[in-house]
């Protein structure tokens, strides 16, 4: 079976439920050129995205990440995704990927060509990185500003703060510099001193017995990841909470980790300039619990 898979997506409407699905999506040669030059997602970012985990022939967590494409296509005027068409789609990618082992599968909604009639789909599957190393030993961090208030997004809608587009040069810039402080990640603060995300993860921090990540104002992207991990320690007795998190209790936490769907659960074993205390029988069983099948 092949490793990675590629679906260019006709787009239907999100009440079309007449058109076989199976008939809106094809797979391509992912090494051969699919996308035309006047497409918005390659020149201007103008498009959203989710990634998801494959996990032993299992696609995690469809249904979340579907309805947050769906929300990220409202916040950035797209037409809304025919859900149903992107399952159908998903599970033709997964049917085609070896039945053992972790895949990474991005699906993609672009505006499409300036001018163009209809939005740009596709849906992209290849293996993972191999990231059982970082969730065994842990990774640094540094905080790095993110330049905007913890309740920009309620402020300037147009900042698109809420959903999870492609323009994500930010994010990559936040990564490189995270390594040029000899760090392995980031987590992003806000310029009014509250806890945010990381680029490419959600914050979860223990005090004691509880659970906290920051609230989900708007400014943030809410992790389908974090949301099933919180559902999971809840079902085992476990108090979690959103709240604001002002910066000064990344130093009283009693762990921290960062969370996200295709590395997930991953300790931060040392923040800026201070060693974080690491809990590496509970970052276990988080990812036990997170490579377990979930719908």
């Amino acid at each position: 079976m092949p490793e990675t898979v590629t679906l260019l997506i006709a787009p239907l409407a999100a009440d079309d439920t007449a058109t076989p699905l199976s008939s809106t999506f094809r797979e391509v040669d992912a090494s051969e050129p699919a996308l035309r030059v006047g497409e918005l997602s390659t020149q201007r970012g103008d498009g959203i995205f989710e990634t998801l985990a494959v996990v032993d022939g299992h696609a995690q967590e469809v249904g979340p990440h579907l309805e947050r494409l769906r929300n990220s296509a409202e916040i950035c005027e797209l037409p809304a995704p025919n859900l149903a068409q992107w399952r159908a789609a998903i599970d033709t990618a997964v049917a085609a990927l070896p039945a053992t082992g972790e895949f990474a599968l991005k699906l993609v909604l672009s505006r499409g060509v300036e001018h163009g009639p209809a939005p740009t789909a596709w849906l992209a599957a290849s293996p993972a990185a191999d990231f059982r190393g970082v969730r065994e030993r842990g990774i640094s961090a540094v905080t790095l500003d993110r330049g905007l208030a913890h309740d920009a997004a309620a402020r300037a809608p147009w900042l698109l703060l809420g959903a999870k587009t492609l323009s994500y040069a930010t994010n990559m810039a936040a990564l490189r510099e995270a390594h040029r402080r000899g760090a392995d990640d980031a987590v992003f603060v806000s310029s009014d001193g509250y806890v945010m995300e990381g680029p490419t993860s959600s914050v979860i921090l223990r005090h004691g017995e509880v659970y906290s990540t920051p609230a989900p104002s708007g400014a943030i992207l809410h992790g389908t990841t974090q949301l099933s991990l919180f559902e999971h320690l809840e079902a085992t007795g476990r108090r979690t909470e959103y709240r604001d998190i002002p910066v000064a209790d990344l130093a009283t936490a009693d762990a921290i980790w960062l969370v996200s769907s295709v590395r997930l659960a991953v300790a931060v074993t040392r923040l800026d300039d201070r060693d974080i205390a690491v809990d590496a029988d509970e970052t276990n069983g988080f990812n036990v619990y997170l490579l377990s099948p979930r719908d």
